[in-house]
């Protein structure tokens, strides 16, 4: 496999986390040329490895190891499997640590201690090590012992309070956004310490909780609570700034109407056959139209459903009011933006059909230090030896024993 290129190439990440948040923040760093060694447990590895169906397939259409849900989060890094109960295991990452610039963990708050691979055990031979910590609720507080879930942080940070119908019940994002939205703040967290060790030479502790990046990505609707003091509740699909900025039943589907300026407004009243709307003192600036959202909506619903989804968005896009269609995934990456853009790709992988694994692409775009896809999503223990020899020194003698010994 070709040597590590990219922005952050040289830069060695120790992946301690399984499930999403973690892998998530680690699969960025290594998209931007770090190596990533995966530390799993040997025999089962990252929980998500069983997370299916759907299963990669192969060239018989059967069903491998890999869960969908695993490929998703974990290429560009080195799978190397090491039993942390065993106390050989223990000191193989430690030396590993020793050699690295970043270590990245998701375990239970107290855990990394039992394995004396705490931030206060490493710093001491690493001074400049970068760790960090990623956990349901933090390091500190009166839940930090509690496991954390996406489900959970979704639930206690807000964003299902806000997420249906009106007269539905609260519905969590179609996708674990919270863990996702903590591995995306680690990434950025980790890059700053870097960064700071290159001016200082001094490491640091990282400490994330999902629920603190939940209620930090609550964004204008948290903010809109803390400064009215009035709690928002569910509207759907609408917008609660702007009116009308939603979706709508057309005849044959639906079609996302994203009016963002009163002008906008009245070239999509005249198109729609009913230029009165925009005169109506009711409706004739967003700030009326939010207040008399009741009144208008109805008839808009009305509007839109005389015509197909095609019609709307041929007239309104050539008009220059903002729209789009909602997709069904199949047409996600049928869109022909999506397919130029490329934001499906394959790599090489050795259990797929035709050797082969599809992978959503990094959406980073750097013009001098592109994005790299260099290995795909290991197999479980894939480069245990490899990490083993290059990196530790170890011979074939050595290896063979600790693979006997039931610590690889």
């Amino acid at each position: 496999m070709s040597a590590a290129v990219g922005p952050l190439a040289g830069l060695r990440v120790i992946d301690l986390t399984r499930i999403l948040a973690g892998p998530t923040a680690t699969q960025m760093l290594g998209d931007l040329g770090a190596d990533v060694i995966k530390i799993e447990r040997p025999g089962g590895g990252d929980d998500t490895r069983a997370w299916g169906p759907p299963y990669l397939r192969d060239d018989a259409g059967t069903d491998t190891t890999e869960a969908a849900y695993f490929l998703s989060a974990n290429r560009n890094k080195r799978s190397v499997t090491i039993d942390l109960g065993h106390d050989t295991g223990r000191e193989l990452v430690r030396r590993m640590v020793s050699r690295a610039d970043v270590f990245v963990e998701n375990f239970k708050v107290g855990d990394m201690a039992k394995f004396g691979l705490a931030y206060e055990d490493l710093s001491t031979e690493a001074p400049g090590l970068v760790y960090c910590s990623i956990s349901g609720f933090g390091q500190t507080g009166p839940y930090a012992a509690r496991p954390g879930y996406d489900f959970l942080a979704q639930g206690m940070g807000g964003i299902m309070s806000l997420t249906g119908e009106p007269d539905g019940p609260p519905l969590k994002a179609g996708v674990g956004i919270a863990d996702i939205m903590c591995g995306m703040y680690a990434a950025i967290a980790i890059l700053a310490a870097v960064r700071h060790r290159e001016q200082t030479g001094e490491g640091q502790r990282i400490d994330l909780g999902l629920l603190d990046t939940q209620v930090a990505w609550l964004a204008n609707e948290g903010l809109s609570y803390l400064v009215s003091g009035r709690v928002p509740h569910r509207i759907g699909n609408a917008h609660p700034n702007i009116v009308p900025y939603q979706a709508f039943a057309t005849q044959d589907s639906h079609v996302i109407i994203a009016v963002g300026n009163d002008a906008q407004f009245r070239r999509f009243c005249t198109f729609a056959g009913a230029p009165a709307l925009a005169d109506d003192a009711r409706f004739a600036t967003n700030a009326a139209r939010v207040r008399h959202r009741d009144a208008l909506i109805p008839q808009l619903e009305t509007l839109v459903a005389t015509r197909p989804t095609a019609a709307w968005l041929d007239g309104l896009q050539a008009l220059k009011v903002p729209c789009g269609p909602v997709y069904s995934l199949d047409q996600v990456f049928a869109d022909p933006q999506v397919r130029d853009r490329g934001m499906e790709r394959r790599m090489p992988h050795p259990l797929g059909a035709s050797n082969e694994t599809p992978v959503i692409s990094n959406p980073i775009r750097l013009s001098e230090t592109p994005v790299t896809y260099r290995r795909p999503p290991p197999v479980l223990g894939e480069h245990t030896d490899e990490v083993l020899q290059d990196l530790l020194g170890l011979d074939r003698a050595a290896i063979d024993k600790l693979r006997a010994d039931g610590v690889i």
